[in-house]
């Protein structure tokens, strides 16, 4: 049987980043420049988030159906329709409710091929190489989040809607060409549906009663490592007079290259120190590079370096985070079990983006940079409390 290679999971991600990418960067950053107030801009950047938050409910489904490589061709083509579906609405105060209902649906589809990626992760690696796939799985993410959300800022400000969706969807098929490359492991009898929910709940029961479970979940809700100020980057650019090319190369390709080497370093971080460590490290120097770019100069320079640099240590704390996670949920239901602690992620991030947008109303660009880094410090705080009370106690 032919294993996959933990590169194969960098371009079979690549599809999940390129589509949020639009999401995040390239659709905040036109609709300031038509007007829109920041703070709905983050309210259709938080609602994009609402099925990352909620997939765990449709997780099992891909447990216990079709095989991983089924859902992830399934999921591709839904997620190459949403994106160009996407790009082709206008964006307008107007059109934003039905824009964001659009953003949502999209994201459905996104769900499924980053659960198909996990689960072929999960089962198909040896423990000793999924750390490394997991920091291909990151670095696949940011790259195709910086690179899609640059692209997808030049296409939309120069194409028509339409045909610049059609461009990326295409694209976006493309990307799933490793899975000719590797087989997926035969479906056993815990493939069953009825055998596989009662095995299902056995896994899940395990991972809530375990105390590197309760951890895992402290972890995921505490928003440390989120980045949500990665979101809001395009519609603050005006505050630190940044240019649309500087908009689109720092929030772009570069910021994505930055991201995926964060990503990696990240690998080789949790290589070397505990996990939960290198998670809260990642946070907190992610938040000091906020702070840092709230008090530094609010000019071109300024925003170019910070935004580089608070997405290379949010691609470190997303490693860390996927490296631990994969470590805890093992090999039964894997992408139920890891969806449960990827939803508490986003449902952070949901919760971060309105605290850290709805700030710019009262204090600016800078208030929402100390907002963010405030609510990263009091996450570290509460995952610190949580390591030393899951440590395992002598007898």
């Amino acid at each position: 049987m032919r294993a996959p290679h933990p590169w194969h999971f960098f371009f079979l991600v690549l599809p999940y980043g390129v589509s949020f990418g639009f999401v995040s960067v390239a659709m905040p950053y036109v609709a300031q420049q038509r007007g829109i107030p920041i703070a709905a801009i983050g309210g259709v950047v938080a609602a994009a988030f609402a099925p990352h938050g909620f997939k765990v409910l449709w997780a099992p489904i891909v447990d216990t159906t079709l095989s991983r490589k089924t859902w992830y061709a399934l999921a591709l083509v839904l997620v190459a329709l949403g994106t160009f579906a996407s790009m082709a609405m206008p964006i307008s105060s107007a059109a934003l409710p039905a824009l964001t209902s659009v953003v949502v649906a999209s994201q459905i589809g996104l769900t499924f091929l980053y659960m198909a990626c996990e689960g072929i992760l999960g089962r198909a690696l040896p423990p000793e190489r999924k750390s490394t796939a997991a920091a291909w799985l990151q670095a696949g993410s940011f790259l195709g989040l910086g690179v899609g959300g640059g692209l997808t800022i030049e296409l939309v400000t120069r194409l028509p809607g339409m045909l610049a969706g059609a461009a990326i969807g295409v694209t976006l098929l493309l990307c799933g060409f490793p899975l000719l490359m590797f087989d997926e492991p035969a479906a056993d009898e815990e493939r069953r549906v009825v055998a596989a929910l009662r095995a299902l709940f056995g896994d899940l029961w395990g991972l809530l009663r375990s105390r590197a479970g309760v951890l895992a979940i402290v972890l995921s809700l505490s928003a440390v490592g989120a980045g949500v100020a990665s979101n809001l980057f395009g519609p603050l650019a005006d505050e630190w007079h940044a240019s649309r090319a500087m908009v689109e190369v720092v929030n772009g390709w570069l910021g994505g290259v930055v991201g995926a080497l964060g990503a990696a370093g990240g690998g080789w971080l949790v290589r070397r120190i505990d996990k939960r460590f290198a998670f809260a490290m990642g946070g907190a120097i992610t938040a000091l590079s906020g702070i840092a770019m709230a008090f530094g100069p609010h000019v071109a320079w300024s925003y170019a370096v910070f935004v580089l640099v608070y997405g290379a240590f949010t691609g470190l704390a997303y490693a860390a985070f996927a490296a631990f996670a994969y470590e805890t949920v093992g090999k039964g239901a894997v992408a139920t079990k890891y969806n449960i602690l990827a939803s508490l992620v986003n449902i952070s991030i949901m919760y971060k983006t309105k605290l850290d947008s709805g700030a710019h109303k009262t204090w600016g660009g800078s208030g929402v940079m100390l907002t963010d880094a405030a609510i990263t410090f009091a996450g570290i705080a509460v995952l610190l409390v949580a390591i030393r009370l899951t440590r395992p106690t002598k007898s």
